[in-house]
């Protein structure tokens, strides 16, 4: 009989429950237990969720406080070295602190870097590794959750990040490290960790090695060949060895001859590889077959993912497949049926975590039992695909015709960045080391409760309005007396960076409780990008209009760039997601010309998800920059050379991506520096980066107020690298996340470093 697994699941709770236990946990509100005891709850609700729907492969310790890699981290014992002076602090505020920062006893203790989890808007914190790294076991979560599993009467298949990926995933501290020499250090830790899980009664684990689909050279697969021969003669229960988000490709003979007992492969990320696979699989293996998308909220179409499974079935026969999603159902919102205000032709099309576990027994029973036997369910299958295919909601003739239209002339601003810069610098009059912030200002609850009464009809848009009037004249007021030198309005009428620009285009449909995991406690509700884009009116010149009345100074219109919101969206998949971008980047283009005609000079389009969207194969990378610059050039291209481009990225390995950033032509970049101590710029030293760059001197996913001195040193560390007359000084990104009391003094400080490093200049 074929079995069906899970690789994961959502786990910030339907409700988000976690999310809400975690800021009440910080916050003081609450205590360790009652945080603990609602992730007990969570994670017996989850496997609950998965058993009743079928699955017979649960898994365990794919939940987690905060990240599964910090969770590693933890588990073997990389703790950085800056932590053993935090004194009196449980494993818990120890674990915190390492994710988010800390202030105690009158010592800061900084955060770890965080960065993407591949091509995903999943943030993820990354080790630090020294040479000679010692590694022990350190905690006992993945054997802990596995008992507590099958204390509850569930049988499960815990989750590990493969320890190769786990290096190739970290930093070193030391500037000649390499994490991966480490592999022979780290290798006996996981050793007593499978030996554990043995002991504890598990029959297999799944461990994840998403590296597998990157580009390894000769000594990442030697490390591989190490590490599971290593393991391999380890009492140990079976493995599955996971890979997902791309195709094998040149690692797959690697992968399928490592000592393991199971392989996953993703076959909606590339499904071109089954054929392969199946010739190279050893005949003793089990294979995996990822046919349900674990990456968007689609219907699968059951008949190709049918055809799949019963090609490998054919191959190996039923004991040798399993039946899964193509990665961690973790990226998928809970549950489509709590979506209660979607019309139902959308709501049909759409499947979400738990639809995608129904999904996946569907397919075993149509394996197993014959079409015949789910005919009704495959039948309504069918039409909603086809409901989908024609409907009009999707198609317009209009945007497609203007689309059409676009050429190269729109791609490319009137005159070079030197020319622009001369013409900026006289109209903005700026001093050197401008200041400014990356756009958004903390999102109070009675922000937020301003906006749900709104949207409850409790308060007039007349009211509504006026309330939005008062915080941006307080924002306005609070940057003049830090003296600022470049403004914002504070975003108050945004819950959300992509969301509200979804809201305001045509093609695209938003979920109550759509949300997912970013980092921590943060969720976001990805908008649903189901047909053609245009924007019917302004979206954003009221409120930077407004902003601007306000001061002389120059205020900044802030944009979302078309990029991030194709990367940061579930994203339509009848067409190329090229052609999806350029739809977008027709709509920004257009709000980018409107700023500027309302006298707004300085104009932020934020794409801090382009390096994300990279595909994860050298062989495929150049194509997407291609388009990805040409749909950035499209939206920033049509203003004057006195009108200055902004553009923001974070959390992002740059040096891959140099060149495309030099050609997208923004007049200035502000990116993410804090956390590496100001490093990711040695990336813009080596290109010779030649437009303005504000690197983060303000850590704003920490609650730790950084002192001026502290600011002042990165900035010294980032003059080391950028000319003056180039550097900029802002924090790191938007601050809606953060508190009033903890923005004020950090930009204060941020502005008093500035106005010191000016000093030294005379």
């Amino acid at each position: 009989m074929t079995d069906i697994a899970s690789l994961g699941y959502p786990r910030l709770g339907a409700r988000r429950e976690l999310k809400r236990a975690l800021e009440s946990y910080w916050s003081g509100k609450s205590g360790a237990d009652e945080l603990l005891a609602t992730a007990k709850d969570l994670r017996l609700a989850h496997w609950k969720v998965q058993q009743a729907a079928g699955i017979d492969v649960i898994p365990s310790n794919d939940f987690s406080l905060y990240d599964h890699v910090l969770d590693a981290a933890r588990m073997v014992g990389a703790i950085p070295q800056r932590y053993a002076s935090l004194k009196n602090a449980s494993d818990l505020d120890l674990y915190f602190a390492m994710a988010r920062g800390t202030q105690r006893d009158g010592q800061t203790f900084a955060a770890m870097e965080m960065t993407k989890w591949f091509d995903t808007n999943y943030h993820y914190i990354v080790p630090e590794i020294e040479n000679a790294q010692k590694f022990q076991l350190n905690s006992t979560k993945i054997i802990d959750e596995f008992i507590e599993a099958k204390e509850a009467g569930i049988r499960t298949r815990p989750v590990l990040l493969g320890p190769v990926s786990f290096l190739l995933l970290s930093k070193p501290v030391s500037a000649d490290g390499v994490p991966l020499q480490e592999l022979p250090n780290l290798l006996p830790v996981y050793a007593e960790v499978l030996e554990k899980l043995a002991q504890a009664g598990a029959d297999w684990v799944q461990i994840d090695e998403p590296c597998l689909v990157l580009d390894l050279d000769q000594t990442q697969q030697a490390a591989y060949q190490e590490a599971y021969a290593r393991l391999s003669a380890t009492k140990r229960p079976r493995l599955m060895l996971t890979s997902y988000f791309a195709g094998l490709a040149e690692n797959l003979n690697l992968a399928a001859n490592l000592p393991v007992d199971g392989l996953h492969v993703d076959l909606v990320r590339a499904p071109q590889q089954l054929d392969d696979v199946l010739a190279q699989l050893p005949a003793e293996k089990i294979l995996s077959l990822g046919v349900v998308d674990g990456r968007n909220v689609w219907r699968a179409d059951l008949d190709a993912a049918l055809a799949k499974v019963q090609k490998a079935l054919s191959a190996l026969g039923a004991e040798r497949a399993q039946i899964a999603p193509s990665c961690s159902l973790m990226f998928s919102p809970h549950d489509v049926e709590l979506e209660t205000e979607l019309d139902s032709d959308l709501r049909s099309w759409l499947s979400f975590a738990r639809q995608k576990l129904d999904e996946l027994n569907l397919l075993k029973r149509a394996a197993q039992d014959g079409v015949n036997s789910v005919a009704e369910e495959f039948s309504a299958n069918r039409k909603a695909l086809e409901s989908r295919r024609n409907s009009p909601r999707v198609h317009n003739p209009e945007t497609r015709q203007r689309l059409d239209a676009a050429d190269d002339s729109m791609l490319h601003r009137q005159h070079d960045y030197q020319t622009r810069k001369a013409a900026q610098a006289q109209k903005l009059s700026l001093p050197p080391l401008p200041t400014t912030t990356i756009g958004s200002f903390p999102q109070t609850p009675e922000v937020r409760a301003k906006r749900a009464a709104r949207k409850k009809g409790e308060l007039t848009q007349e009211q509504y309005d006026e309330f939005l009037k008062s915080e941006i004249t307080r924002t306005i007021q609070e940057q003049e007396k830090m003296g600022l030198d470049v403004l914002v309005h504070g975003e108050f009428e945004r819950s959300d960076m992509v969301e509200y620009f979804g809201e305001k285009l045509t093609g695209i449909a938003f979920t109550q409780n759509g949300w997912v995991q970013s980092y921590g406690s943060r969720a976001v509700r990805p908008p649903i990008i189901f047909g053609d884009v245009t924007r019917p009116e302004a979206m954003t010149v009221r409120w930077s209009a407004y902003a601007q009345s306000l001061t002389k100074k120059a205020v900044k219109g802030m944009l979302t760039g078309p990029v991030t919101i194709l990367e940061w969206s579930f994203v339509r998949d009848d067409q190329p997601r090229s052609e999806t971008c350029r739809q977008l980047a027709l709509a920004i283009r257009d709000e980018v010309i409107d700023l500027e005609s309302a006298g707004i000079g300085v104009i932020q389009i934020d794409e801090p998800a382009f390096r994300e969207g990279l595909p994860l194969q050298k062989a495929r990378q150049a194509d997407y920059l291609k388009w990805a610059i040409e749909c950035f050039q499209l939206a920033s291209s049509g203003v004057k050379d006195e009108t200055q481009i902004h553009t923001h990225m974070c959390y992002a390995e740059f040096d891959q991506i140099m060149d495309a950033i030099e050609r997208m032509d923004a007049d200035v970049i502000s990116i993410e520096a804090s956390r590496s101590k100001m490093t990711l710029l040695d990336a813009f030293k080596q290109r010779q980066y030649s437009r303005d760059i504000g690197p983060g001197v303000y850590d704003i996913h920490s609650p730790n107020i950084p002192a001026q001195d502290e600011m002042e040193t990165l900035i010294e560390n980032a003059k080391q690298v950028v000319p003056i007359e180039r550097l900029w000084v802002n924090p790191d990104c938007g601050l809606k996340t953060r508190k009033w009391d903890e923005v004020i003094p950090a930009l204060t400080h941020m502005v008093n470093a500035a106005q010191a490093a000016r000093k030294k200049l005379r």
